[in-house]
């Protein structure tokens, strides 16, 4: 099942995700429908607030096509060594900018079975946990960017967000005025 996807200006997204209590049917069938909502959505990792699951987890796949669950992830160790790559998120569309990180991390964690793992990842596998694991702590990848451009961002988001509301709200009042004139020809009838 495809879910929503929340976007930059929400306040999950700035929040520390708990823990999974327990790898249950209930959080493989969200690794599932998150896998579902990150490939309809056309991207590469996708983390438990940006479904509005205030859970530590996320799915992903990288460049070697295996489906990576991490349930309640560690980054243990991370490379001196720093690489630059243009970075994008599903929870702010058509937002890219260079982001440095490290080229190299280990990371633990739980795969979907509730089976602890550790992985030693390079190039995009490590980029996209480090991206993920990020969103598990409310940092989203433009913090790690220039300033001004994350504060531009998030104010043209937060902009979005108003006239998402308002749009919402005219047309809640424009449903209520209709249902209005349609009980009204109703009470009219029956008299």
């Amino acid at each position: 099942m495809v879910l929503d996807i929340v976007k930059l200006g929400e306040d999950i997204l700035r929040q520390k995700a708990e823990p999974v209590a327990e790898v249950n049917d209930e959080i493989r069938k969200l690794a599932e429908d998150m896998f579902d909502t990150m490939i309809e959505a056309d991207g590469v990792g996708l983390a438990g607030p940006q479904v509005g699951k205030n859970l530590r987890m996320f799915v992903l796949i990288a460049d070697d096509d295996v489906r990576r669950v991490f349930i309640n992830p560690q980054i243990i160790k991370t490379s001196e060594e720093l690489g630059d790559y243009d970075e994008g998120c599903l929870s702010i569309p058509q937002v890219y900018e260079t982001i440095r990180r490290p080229v190299r991390v280990t990371v633990q964690a739980l795969n979907e079975n509730g089976k602890p793992f550790t992985l030693d990842a390079d190039g995009l596998l490590a980029r996209i946990i480090q991206h993920e694991y990020d969103h598990l702590d409310g940092i989203v990848f433009i913090d790690r960017g220039d300033k001004e451009f994350a504060e531009k961002t998030t104010a043209q988001f937060k902009k979005r967000m108003e006239r998402a509301e308002q749009k919402r709200k005219e047309k809640e009042a424009k449903a209520r005025k209709i249902a209005a004139k349609i009980a009204a020809k109703e009470a009219k009838k029956s008299k």
